[in-house]
């Protein structure tokens, strides 16, 4: 008889949830502007608005920061960290940033210039806003499965060669300065790529004469799903797999706050100097000294440890078996869900759920709404929110997608808690019909709206059919 499953980590600390009241929340959702980005934290009882930056670290975390050496250059922590990043992706060069889309920021401002075309998966929200800002545009060149919910193939987030050769094929190298491979697809529904598809992206870039960069904010996650679903990896270790995945790419970027297991900080890796040596300028002009680069020496350190926590089989198990958890106990309501289940949240199709919201009132804002009220969870819109509007008509964007996305903090939730959501969500689907009203825009930001969005209920009263 095997033994139960359970959490590989006990709890030494806890923190107090505020028990809330429907009335209250209707009250605080409202003045919020129907915005979760502007509920106070201690208005949430279940906060799975992001997995980013938001988990728990470990006591050797903990350790590991009071060993910060806060040194303005030549800090340990940073030789720390750097011997750390070569040791677990190969990559011999890196410069820290804050977060992500730091990083982001520095390497775009190196590569990225007006008129350009910039292929990927699915780019992210910060990515896309990031090269959108600089007059170029992203191309989104995902897989076809990647967009129809009920598919159980089990790399949604591979690129299409074809599509991106036609990329290639029909515009000059020069404006194709990269190429960027999100590990896992966060837009997709955190869906993996495979190792076959990098490398057959990897040597279709390099042929032409282009950069292949990695999002590996969840590249750990993305291991384990090589490890576990593609064929030949079952028996090599996450880290074996971790240096093959990187060594197809020029570099990558990391928001840290997600595999890397702590609050803040990013980085950017370099597989060749000269590239470094250029974006070390703008590190210092955004961040700070090449050495720390908007990291206290004790981020660095806990950092380091994350880095190693995170590539471990131990956690990855536990952390990949919560999220089908969350998956499984919402599926059971007859609630559609974007399977196979990915590697940081569950993503529900909230076209599916509010059919008869009008695209244009916002569907899967409606729907996330409505389950903070519900059950005090706050969630994530994925979807034309969250695409912006055309830079060019200015129309809203209206993605193949509308979904709402359930972010699981890495070691904070139990499974009591991910039952909770469930439940709440269930009630909130036998309800469903009772949902006359979608939303609309009060006032909006030029770019990455969502994050400032003020929305109201909209006027007119929707009839289901």
């Amino acid at each position: 008889m095997e033994l139960h499953y359970f959490e590989p980590f006990k709890t030494k600390m806890t923190e107090p949830i505020r028990l809330s009241t429907r009335e209250e929340r209707e009250e605080w959702i409202r003045h919020a502007h129907y915005n979760m980005f502007n509920l106070r934290s201690d208005q949430v009882m279940i906060d799975l608005l992001t997995d980013s930056g938001t988990g728990a670290m470990s006591h050797h975390q903990w350790a590991a920061l009071m060993e910060g050496d806060e040194s303005y250059a030549g800090a340990s922590s940073y030789e720390h960290l750097k011997e750390t990043i070569r040791e677990i992706t190969g990559f011999e060069y890196f410069l820290p940033t804050h977060q992500g889309r730091a990083a982001e920021n520095v390497l775009f401002t190196v590569l990225v210039k007006a008129g350009d075309i910039v292929p990927g998966n699915s780019h992210f929200d910060t990515t896309k806003g990031h090269i959108e800002y600089r007059k170029a545009t992203a191309v989104d060149c995902s897989v076809g499965a990647a967009f129809d919910i009920t598919n159980e193939y089990p790399f949604k987030g591979n690129v299409d060669p074809e599509k991106l050769e036609d990329i290639f094929r029909s515009h000059p190298v020069e404006k194709i300065p990269l190429v960027i491979m999100t590990l896992t697809c966060n837009t997709t529904g955190g869906q993996p790529v495979s190792m076959k598809n990098l490398r057959e992206v990897s040597e279709l870039v390099h042929r032409y004469g282009s950069l292949l960069f990695i999002d590996g904010a969840r590249f750990a996650e993305n291991a384990w799903f090589i490890h576990t679903r593609e064929e030949g990896y079952g028996d090599k270790g996450v880290r074996e797999i971790v240096r093959e995945m990187f060594s197809y790419a020029d570099g990558m970027t990391m928001s840290s706050k997600k595999d890397g297991l702590v609050n803040i900080g990013g980085f950017i890796g370099f597989r060749e100097e000269e590239l470094f040596r250029r974006a070390t300028t703008f590190n210092i002009m955004f961040e700070g000294f090449i050495t720390y680069g908007g990291m206290a020496g004790r981020d660095m350190n806990a950092l380091a440890q994350g880095l190693k926590e995170s590539t471990t089989e131990e956690y990855l198990s536990y952390r990949i078996r919560q999220i089908a958890f969350l998956g499984e106990r919402i599926a059971s309501y007859g609630i559609h869900v974007i399977r196979p289940f990915g590697g940081h949240a569950v993503f529900v199709d909230a076209l599916g759920f509010l059919p008869h919201i009008p695209r244009e009132e916002f569907p899967a804002q409606t729907l996330s709404v409505e389950l903070y009220i519900e059950a005090g969870v706050r969630t994530a819109e994925i979807g034309a929110l969250m695409a912006d509007r055309d830079p060019v008509t200015r129309e809203n964007r209206y993605p193949a997608l509308e979904m709402i996305r359930l972010a699981v903090p890495r070691r904070v939730y139990s499974d009591n808690h991910m039952q909770a959501v469930a439940d709440g969500l269930g009630r909130v689907w036998a309800r469903r019909k009772e949902i006359k009203k979608g939303m609309r825009i009060v006032e909006e930001a030029p770019i990455l709206r969502h994050f400032t969005v003020k929305l109201e209920r909209s006027e007119f009263t929707v009839h289901s059919s």
